[in-house]
C-alpha cells in the first residue's frame, strides 16, 4: 500500500524491533527522521540523536526503463529497502520514498518519480523538508566512466555531464559537496549512441557483475551512514578499483 504524504507535518515517528541475538529479547527505538533517533531511556537516561540520511538513487519510473543501464541507482535503492527492511510505501515530492534506519542512524530512500532530467525537483524539496544536510544527501547513480560493475564512493564531486546530477546540483543551489556512490556501467560500444545504450538492459555477465556490485554497495552505504568517509571508504574505492585486474 503506497501513502501520499502531506506537507503539514514536518516529521515522522515509528518503532523499529530489535532483536538481540544472546538475549533473545526485544527492545524497541523511537525513530524521528527529520531529526534524531532515540535510544531506549532505561539506558542510564542517554539520549543519543542522530542527523538523518537522505539516500537517493537515480533512475526513471515504469516497466520500460525496468533492468536498464540508466536505472541501476534505482536498484541500489530497492536493494537497501530489502537489505534494511525499509518499506517503499510513501509518495512526496513527486518521489517514492522509504523511512526506516541502517543501525540506530534514521534514513530515508528515495526514487524520484520526474525522469532523471528532472529528479532534482524531487531531492532538492525532500532535503529542505526533512533538514537534511549536504554531507548527509548520498547520489546513487550510473556512471559510464567506470568499467562495468565498479563502484566508487566519494564525497564529493561534479556532475559529469550526468543530468540527473545536474538537476539535483541545480536544486541544491549549485552545490556539489554531497557524498556519491557512482555505479560503473561502461561505454557504449563502437559508434553506439549513448542514450540507446543507457537505455538499455544488461547482457548476462553484464548482469552478473551488476549483481555483485549491489551486494558490495548496500554493505559501503550501511558503513558510510554508520561511520562517515573512514579509512575503509578509502580501502573500498581501491579494492573496487582493481576488482576485476588479476594478479
Amino acid at each position: 500500500m503506497v501513502y501520499a504524504l502531506s506537507a503539514s507535518s514536518t516529521s515522522i515517528s515509528f518503532r523499529k524491533e530489535l532483536h538481540s541475538r544472546r538475549f533473545r529479547r526485544k527492545r524497541f527505538v523511537s525513530i524521528r527522521v527529520c531529526a534524531s533517533a532515540s535510544l531506549p531511556d532505561n539506558i542510564n537516561g542517554l539520549k543519543v540523536e542522530y542527523t538523518p540520511w537522505l539516500v537517493a538513487g537515480l533512475g526513471n519510473p515504469g516497466n520500460k526503463y525496468c533492468g536498464t543501464r540508466h536505472n541501476v541507482g534505482f536498484e541500489m535503492i530497492d536493494r537497501i529497502s530489502e537489505e534494511e527492511g525499509v518499506v517503499m510505501n510513501i509518495v512526496q515530492s513527486k518521489c517514492l520514498i522509504g523511512i526506516g534506519s541502517i543501525g540506530e542512524v534514521p534514513v530515508l530512500l528515495a526514487k524520484p518519480q520526474t525522469y532523471m532530467n528532472f529528479c532534482g525537483e524531487s531531492v532538492g524539496a525532500l532535503a529542505a523538508y526533512y533538514q537534511v544536510p549536504l554531507r548527509h544527501i548520498l547520489l546513487v547513480y550510473d556512471e559510464m566512466s567506470l568499467p562495468n560493475g565498479v563502484l566508487r564512493l566519494q564525497p564529493k564531486a561534479g556532475h559529469g555531464y550526468h543530468n540527473g546530477v545536474k538537476s539535483v546540483m541545480a536544486h541544491l543551489d549549485g552545490r556539489r559537496e554531497f557524498p556519491r556512490l557512482c555505479i560503473g556501467i561502461g561505454n557504449p560500444p563502437g559508434t553506439m549512441e549513448m542514450k540507446a545504450f543507457l537505455l538499455q538492459k544488461f547482457s548476462s555477465l553484464e548482469r552478473q557483475q551488476i549483481d555483485v556490485a549491489l551486494e558490495q554497495g548496500v554493505e559501503a552505504v550501511r558503513n558510510l551512514v554508520l561511520n562517515g568517509f573512514d579509512q575503509s571508504i578509502e580501502r573500498f574505492n581501491l579494492g573496487q578499483k582493481y576488482k576485476f585486474h588479476k594478479v
